[in-house]
């Protein structure tokens, strides 16, 4: 199966996206950590120096900075890293963003497995774990450059606080600008069987299509889940694949605790209990090293991702 790359990365796509906000409503700023350039604000910082300020690296002032926009009625955008974004500036996200459902999109880079040779001090593994049950707060997850203008375009029209989700450098491309998201709602890829149901989001949607020839040889044929949005969770979406297939298969490029796979065995065990197996980073740091290498060795190489589906119906 050949491989096709984006020829922009997600930030870069995400960039596109601010811009073009930013024409249309000029309450819109963005609040850089000294990350104006690495996370796509440049831009906006070319057409409208005076809403785009750089705080330097003093993230937790960048968020009350953002809160403060928002509360004298602007739309804010915060962008740093994913580690920074989920933990450094966890207590401001929480009580002055979230607890009074301010209009703050926090935009988290290098998410994932893409902080790749800045290792783990710069690799988000665990953001969605941190930030998931704090109330009020959207989070979504684009697949690649156009899901995640699109999804970027409707984050930035929605009031209220989000966290996007984005990566470092392109990455597979999976969807064309025809792609569409809602808050709240899956996409569904393919219906090409009932027996398991695999959920994904991010850089392993391109992974799971991937591995989907190699499942098919053994006989296999299986449902296939875009989440874009981790929360709100389209729970309608993940009960109909459990009564459906009664097994369902997460992968995600994201710890297995706390991110997209815990999120759906909370609505399964609720709802209609199935069998769920979680395929991401095993409750562990990575290393440092390329993007896609590092991805092939921490359980997300196609190859895994197909026997992990093979066996979960053994």
């Amino acid at each position: 199966m050949s491989v096709t790359y984006d020829k922009i990365s997600t930030r870069e796509a995400f960039g596109i996206a601010l811009v073009e906000k930013a024409r249309q409503n000029d309450k819109l700023f963005a609040i850089a950590a000294d990350t104006i350039k690495s996370m796509g604000c440049a831009p906006m910082m070319k057409e409208f120096p005076d809403r785009v300020l750089n705080v330097g690296i003093a993230e937790q002032n960048m968020a009350l900075i953002g809160a403060g926009v928002a509360a004298a009625g602007g739309k804010a955008v915060i962008a740093t890293y994913a580690p920074f974004a989920s933990m450094r500036i966890a207590e401001q996200v929480r009580t002055f963003i979230c607890y009074p459902n301010l209009d703050v999109k926090v935009v988290s880079g290098l998410a994932g497995l893409s902080g790749n040779i800045e290792g783990v001090t710069h690799q988000g593994l665990e953001d969605i774990g941190v930030v998931r049950s704090m109330a009020n707060l959207v989070i979504a997850v684009p697949a690649d450059a156009a899901s995640c203008k699109e999804i970027a375009r409707v984050i930035l029209d929605y009031t209220g606080p989000a966290y996007l989700r984005i990566g470092r450098g392109p990455v597979e491309t999976v969807f064309d600008e025809s792609y569409r998201f809602e808050i709240g709602k899956a996409n569904l890829l393919s219906d090409a069987g009932r027996d398991v149901a695999v959920i994904c989001n991010g850089c392993a949607v391109a992974r799971v299509l991937r591995a989907r020839p190699i499942w098919e040889e053994s006989g296999l044929r299986a449902r296939i889940i875009e989440m874009p949005c981790v929360k709100p969770i389209d729970e309608e979406a993940i009960l109909a694949a459990a009564r459906d297939c009664g097994t369902i298969v997460t992968v995600e490029e994201h710890n297995v605790i706390g991110g997209l796979g815990s999120a759906v065995c909370e609505v399964v065990s609720d709802g209609h209990p199935c069998r769920v197996v979680r395929i991401g980073i095993d409750d562990m740091y990575a290393e440092s090293g390329p993007h896609n290498e590092l991805l092939d060795k921490y359980n997300l190489s196609p190859g895994h991702i197909a026997d992990v589906v093979v066996k979960s119906r053994a």
